[in-house]
């Protein structure tokens, strides 16, 4: 859990994730504009997301699509909030 808190520490990645999590899936190539960063920067908060299991990553021809890994929300969720859990919220 601390390396997945340590990649939302930084507050482009919390943006990646937060646009990630109201998508089914983004292309990496739409998120720099939104972002407001270029493509590298782009494509080294993804690895750092990915490498910390908060996102998936499927290779289509040359780009990359990313979305929030199945239980990654759940997760942080119980952590945050282990009441959650079992009070069925």
């Amino acid at each position: 859990m601390a390396r997945r808190l340590q990649a939302l520490s930084d507050p482009t990645r919390q943006r990646m994730f937060s646009m990630l999590s109201s998508q089914s899936e983004h292309c990496a190539c739409d998120l720099a504009d939104p972002l407001g960063v270029g493509q590298p920067t782009v494509s080294h908060h993804l690895k750092i997301l990915h490498e910390a299991g908060l996102v998936e990553r499927e290779q289509r021809g040359k780009w990359a699509y990313y979305s929030v890994a199945p239980d990654a929300l759940r997760e942080l969720s119980a952590f945050l909030d282990p009441a959650a859990l079992t009070s069925g919220a």
